[in-house]
């Protein structure tokens, strides 16, 4: 009898286990299936949102490009190609060593102008100096004034 009881007390454990697996299972596929169901969900997130990005920085670059042709306007002395930049603050950097180049290139030109400048119009018209003159000299030279 106890052999009998044993052997169908193991029939009932196995088909008991045999249950409780069938039943794990089916709730692992219902959590597998969510999982990837989530996944997806978070993949078309990131793609829309990757796509957000991309516009943004057209945007960005739209906005940086009209920032430094106002930049350029303002301060048409500045060479173009000098102010360069992919943020304001790079553009804004570029643009004051831009500055100082300019300032730099104007005060070595305005020095180099100033030593080579010429007094405007002629000098006052006077008679000559003749007390340095001998007088065989002077003679010659009021001679010379006659003709």
């Amino acid at each position: 009898m106890a052999e009998n009881e044993v052997a169908e007390k193991d029939e009932l454990l196995a088909e008991a286990t045999q249950a409780g697996r069938s039943t794990e299972s089916e709730e692992l596929k219902a959590e597998l299936l969510l999982r990837r169901q989530e996944s997806e969900e978070l993949r078309g997130a990131a793609a829309s949102l990757q796509g957000e990005v991309e516009m943004l920085r057209k945007e960005l670059a739209t906005a940086l490009q009209g920032y430094r042709l106002a930049l350029l306007q303002a301060s048409p002395e500045l060479p173009e190609e000098m102010v360069q930049g992919e943020s304001v603050a790079a553009l804004e950097s570029s643009l004051q060593r831009a500055r100082a180049l300019v300032a730099r290139v104007r005060t070595t030109l305005e020095a180099e102008q100033a030593r080579g400048r010429v007094p405007a119009g002629a000098p006052p018209r006077r008679a000559p100096d003749l007390s340095a003159l001998s007088p065989q000299e002077k003679i010659a030279y009021g001679l010379a004034q006659r003709v």
